[in-house]
């Protein structure tokens, strides 16, 4: 495909009610500018989630960049989007560590994903949109997001909340304030925000208070530290590749590039996080296309694909998961410019982010009060997206079809309840929870009689 895009108007203003198309563009200093609030709007999930999968930032952060270029390419300049770090991994990636794998075991775990998404993308692009909501009806979608997010919580409560808990409360009023009283584009950079202000809070406790005796989990013990320590910020080059994963003095993994390794059992830790992004890509087509007016419900196969090889490559060489990013729509929704134009130049943007190793190390050393504050809203927020897909599809939970597997799933991912399936392989939390939402809920509909099977038929048109 020739890239080009055509001069919007003048190139300098938009009358009432116009709107930049994809394959359109400003003038490029306007373009610019509006990649650099694509990079902001993105920038904050997109580094926090790799530190809160024990992945490398600065390397997340150019293989994001490298995998929005490869997924415009795929869906031929047609859906404009980013692709951050995707937090649906999270939790899968937290079992993984919990059963003592490193970060090979994650990033093989999230390839194979990334892979299966390819496959469902291409089948979708030969069979159809329309067979999403056969195989993943709006009931299930929204119960996989749901328990995914929600699953986290002890994630929150055991490992970030009790390392700084004065800090971690500061940090989360403040992102649940600017996010809803200040509202429009620096509403959307809450989180990266939230970032900036907890690094603050930590320095001038710091200074106030001194070190902090409280849990550590660099060391997996309570002990007296500080809050913030910047030696390998201070350590680090401006400039250069991110290091290789290695195993420091203190026999703790620092993660970098690295190849992956595979295991069955991790794999099926994170598989349904495909669910997921199913859901993710599907409901960013659908919003560009309500909102450009276009039809693009024939690249619907091609921008899940194209996802899936922007994880593919990312995770090949020890990156993160990548999704289509819900914070630029917002961007684009504001300025009414959906110009893929843009998005290469956040893309680049990121890419030369990645190429700096100082702003790696800062973003590592973000202190676990801080974490604690935003994953406490982060994870809420993956979470009641479910309830979001729930509501917007009008999902009838009168019906025992939707309400009874859905119930059982949730319980038994939020619960982290476990399945013996033999000695050395087990079931539980996420992986188990998917597994009974979706096989439970189309066997619901199989043996369900005739008159709940129209009620279903009708609660879905």
């Amino acid at each position: 495909m020739a890239i080009g895009w055509k001069l919007h108007g003048d190139g300098k203003t938009l009358a009432p009610g116009e709107v930049v198309a994809p394959d359109e563009r400003l003038s490029w200093d306007r373009t610019i500018g509006l990649g650099a609030q694509h990079v902001v709007a993105m920038f904050g999930a997109t580094f926090v989630f790799p530190v809160l999968m024990g992945l490398n930032p600065q390397l997340a952060i150019m293989m994001s960049g490298i995998a929005t270029i490869v997924f415009l390419l795929i869906v031929q300049n047609k859906v404009p989007s980013y692709l951050g770090t995707s937090a649906s991994f999270v939790g899968g990636v937290a079992a993984i560590r919990a059963q003592g794998g490193d970060s090979s075991d994650v990033t093989g775990a999230i390839l194979v994903a990334g892979l299966a998404l390819v496959a469902v993308g291409l089948v979708i692009h030969f069979a159809g949109a329309q067979i999403v909501n056969e195989i993943l009806p709006p009931a299930v979608t929204g119960a996989v997001v749901m328990l995914i997010g929600f699953n986290l919580a002890p994630v929150v409560a055991d490992t970030y909340w009790p390392q700084d808990q004065w800090v971690a409360l500061l940090v989360m009023i403040f992102v649940i304030v600017l996010s809803v009283a200040v509202g429009g584009f620096i509403g959307r950079i809450a989180i990266f925000l939230g970032l900036v202000f907890g690094y603050l809070v930590s320095w001038l406790f710091d200074q106030v208070f001194g070190q902090i005796t409280a849990f550590n989990a660099g060391t997996g013990e309570v002990d007296t530290h500080w809050r913030v320590v910047w030696d390998s910020v201070e350590s680090a080059s401006w400039i250069g590749f991110p290091d290789k994963t290695m195993v420091g003095p203190d026999g703790l993994e620092v993660a970098g590039w690295h190849a992956p390794t595979f295991s069955a059992a991790f794999i099926l830790l994170v598989l349904p996080s495909v669910i997921a992004l199913v859901a993710e890509n599907a409901g960013h087509v659908k919003a560009v296309s309500e909102m450009t007016g276009a039809d693009l419900d024939p690249v619907l196969g091609r921008a899940i694909a194209g996802d899936g090889v922007g994880t593919v490559l990312a995770s090949a060489v020890g990156g993160s998961p990548t999704t289509t990013y819900a914070e630029n729509i917002g961007v684009m929704a504001a300025t009414r410019v959906y110009s893929t134009a843009a998005y290469f130049v956040a893309a680049i943007v990121a890419i030369l982010f990645g190429l700096c190793p100082k702003f790696g190390a800062l973003v590592s050393s973000v202190p676990g009060g801080v974490l604690g504050g935003i994953t406490v809203v982060l994870y809420g927020m993956v979470g009641l997206l479910g309830a979001k897909i729930w509501i917007e599809s009008k999902v009838d939970f009168g019906n025992p079809i939707n309400l009874v597997p859905l119930a059982a799933g949730l319980i038994v991912a939020i619960g982290n309840v476990s399945l013996k399936v033999t000695d050395d392989f087990s079931l539980s939390g996420i992986a188990l929870g998917t597994i009974i939402a979706v096989a439970g809920w189309h066997l619901a509909r199989a043996v369900a009689p005739a008159h709940l099977k129209e009620q279903l038929k009708a609660s879905r048109v």
